[in-house]
């Protein structure tokens, strides 16, 4: 059996020989051309949402917006990219950068479509997003990068890094926030706009229950609450 194709570079010419003999002969139907291999990257892109924050700590509002846009958008997985230090907040509030990310590990550990990154722990700090985004554009060609963030934050996003790289080179998605105002940003053809269920948790609150030695358990997953009354995270000074 001829493979499917090989008729579209060969022709067959039969010629009969002695005694009824046939001779198959096959004859390149058109000039011979360079064949042109696929881009199979184009085959096996993923489309990677990217939810940074301090995650101080990673709580159930994160992971209702995560799991949101991970399974009510065109997004194939979620990573919680967990920030060393953002350039707009004090880092006197951090918890250990490793202990942040173990939480949000063990927050998702149980969901394939969401994974805790710490990518931005082996850049120069403070982070700012452009630089990330440049980084893994670089080391994963593959895959496509979507920002994903706050009404709060698009409100302000003038105020980042090279903000117009961001709006120009990678899309946004960002979930309103009750009773905040978007900005003119939020009409940019890269942003678009999603009512995810509203969680009014804060990590402050939460911190602030810690150290009170009050509960915090529905407020964050139950593996990082376990977690969280095993030690002494969060209840020092």
């Amino acid at each position: 059996m001829i493979g499917a194709g090989f008729s579209d570079l060969f022709v067959f010419r039969s010629i009969f020989g002695p005694e009824n003999a046939v001779w198959v002969t096959f004859v390149p139907a058109k000039p011979a051309q360079p064949l042109k291999l696929c881009n199979c990257s184009r085959l096996i892109t993923v489309k990677i949402g990217l939810f940074f924050g301090s995650f101080n700590p990673v709580h159930t509002g994160h992971l209702v917006i995560a799991n949101y846009m991970a399974t009510q958008t065109d997004l194939d997985r979620v990573w919680l990219v967990v920030s060393p230090q953002n350039p707009l907040k004090p880092r006197k509030t951090l918890a250990r950068d490793h202990d942040r990310l173990h939480l949000v590990r063990l927050a998702v550990e149980d969901n394939p479509l969401l994974k805790a990154s710490d990518v931005e722990f082996s850049l120069p700090k403070p982070s700012y997003t452009v630089d990330t985004l440049s980084y893994l554009k670089e080391k994963y060609p593959e895959h496509e990068f979507v920002l994903i963030m706050g009404g709060d934050n698009i409100a302000t996003l003038d105020q980042w890094k090279n903000y117009h790289q961001l709006l120009e080179g990678y899309y946004i998605y960002v979930y309103r926030r009750p009773h905040v105002e978007s900005g003119a940003l939020a009409s940019h053809p890269h942003v678009r706009m999603f009512d995810v269920p509203p969680l009014d948790i804060s990590a402050t609150y939460i911190r602030d229950c810690l150290k009170k030695g009050q509960s915090v358990r529905y407020l964050v997953p139950d593996p990082v609450w376990e977690y969280l009354e095993s030690g002494n995270m969060y209840r020092g000074d």
